[in-house]
């Protein structure tokens, strides 16, 4: 399984990416994108979603 320290959760992604959580986790459930990990209720993705998700914020 990944590290943990290279997962992110839709926050991250949204920090990253400098948009709204929701907007990150409206495309997350557009792709069907699943987690790789979660953590209570955290949700753990991998870096390789994020330009999937970029693509889909346009």
């Amino acid at each position: 399984m990944t590290a943990q320290k290279d997962l992110l959760t839709a926050g991250n992604i949204a920090k990253q990416l400098s948009v709204s959580d929701a907007k990150v986790k409206k495309a997350i459930d557009q792709l069907r994108i699943k987690p790789v990990a979660k953590k209570g209720i955290c949700n753990y993705y991998s870096k390789d979603v994020i330009p999937k998700i970029k693509t889909a914020l346009k």
